[in-house]
């Protein structure tokens, strides 16, 4: 690929992805759809403008490095205050790790049309909702607590699980494992190595932000978050693929307990980059999307993101509430709200590129169905959530 067709499709991606901001801005409209839209028009299903695969494998650590800006701005505002926000979050994880996951697992194979190890990778990589698409929701309708908090501390926690999951299915389908005993250990490690290097970098990153005092040295606070963050997840993945995810949340959330550091300084930078990331990847990830991989899916694949929506989701949420002190409302709304984000749609292009290579039936299938699942869910969700939680007065007072 020539710099200049390169330098072309950075251009064309950058400002479709600004053009979709400013009009979500003006039409109040969800960004995210209208990300992915702008992605589907300049990409295989549009224009034709712009080919994510001319990257080759930089697309695999672009993506990667973006999405771990974004979660360990994820990581920083990582609050769970009080033992019943602590207790649903972790029923809803457990529950929705187990019965969310064989419940879509059969939805995607017997309604989408799936092979059965391709069922289960899909099923592994829509398991998170995405916290990158839940917290502007959440802002914006002035969700009262402690739906807010139970809802972004879910994405941010569960992504990287449901990542990692992916990965070790897609090893075991390929033949890089070998048995189901290979995918829980190697779960099980990378879960608890990134969690630990990532802590560990969070701690001494802290440790030197703390003696950079001067109030003007915040862009010399950046520069060095950056630097560690980057350096981490690069160490990560080369030691234990995909264990930057859950490193990156780690590294985040222990840097956002520092009391000597101005977190909320360098929070408002980081976000801004990771908003960035946002509109950068989504029309870049969008635009490897082709009507070819969406249309043969038909109305199997819209009813079995229905099923996703309306039964597995509202299952898990009843069942991980029951004996709390949430009213019936309040559990409506958890069941209803849980659009996915920007790793899911990374995860699900990286993947089908594996897949392909490999020579896998269903990579086109299985990358077009987890992006109908991110269009049905953050546009349906999306634009009902504020009538939804109005209707059910749990917006917040003030």
């Amino acid at each position: 690929m020539t710099p200049e067709r390169l330098g072309l499709l950075w251009g064309v991606t950058v400002f479709a992805g600004a053009g979709a901001r400013l009009l979500s801005v003006i039409t109040g409209f969800p960004g995210v759809v209208l990300l992915l839209l702008s992605g589907l028009l300049i990409g295989r299903s549009g224009l034709g403008l712009v080919e994510p695969l001319d990257l080759g494998q930089g697309l695999e650590i672009i993506v990667g490095l973006l999405v771990s800006l974004v979660l360990f701005d994820g990581g920083l505002n990582l609050r769970l205050p009080g033992d019943t926000i602590k207790t649903t979050v972790f029923r809803i994880l457990v529950i929705r790790l187990f019965i969310s996951f064989a419940a879509v697992w059969i939805a995607a194979h017997l309604l989408a049309g799936l092979a059965w190890n391709v069922s289960a990778v899909y099923s592994a990589i829509v398991l998170a909702t995405g916290p990158t698409v839940v917290t502007p929701l959440v802002q914006q309708i002035r969700l009262a607590a402690p739906l807010g908090d139970v809802l972004e501390a879910e994405g941010l926690v569960l992504e990287p699980v449901g990542a990692v999951l992916a990965l070790l299915l897609l090893e075991l389908l390929v033949g890089d494992l070998h048995g189901w005993k290979e995918l829980v250990f190697g779960l099980l490690a990378r879960l608890g190595g990134g969690v630990a290097i990532g802590s560990f970098a969070g701690w001494i990153l802290s440790e030197g932000l703390k003696r950079i005092k001067a109030d003007s040295a915040i862009g010399i606070r950046l520069q060095i978050t950056l630097g560690v963050l980057f350096l981490l997840y690069g160490i990560c993945e080369w030691i234990l693929p995909e264990s930057g995810l859950p490193a990156s949340v780690a590294a985040g959330f222990i840097v956002g307990r520092s009391p000597s550091i101005e977190v909320d300084k360098l929070d408002e930078l980081i976000r801004e980059l990771a908003q960035l990331a946002i509109t950068m990847l989504f029309p870049l990830l969008a635009a490897d999307v082709s009507w070819s991989e969406l249309s043969p899916l038909g109305w199997g694949g819209v009813s079995c993101v229905l099923v996703l929506m309306l039964v597995v989701r509202p299952m898990a949420v009843s069942l991980a509430t029951i004996g709390l002190p949430l009213d019936f409302k309040q559990r409506l709304f958890l069941g209803w709200l849980a659009p996915r984000g920007i790793v899911t749609a990374a995860v699900a292009s990286l993947f089908a590129i594996r897949l392909e290579q490999a020579g896998v039936l269903g990579a086109g299938r299985l990358q077009g169905l987890v992006f109908l699942t991110i269009l049905m869910t953050v546009g349906i969700q999306g634009l009902t959530a504020k009538p939804l939680a109005k209707k059910l007065g749990l917006l917040a007072e003030d």
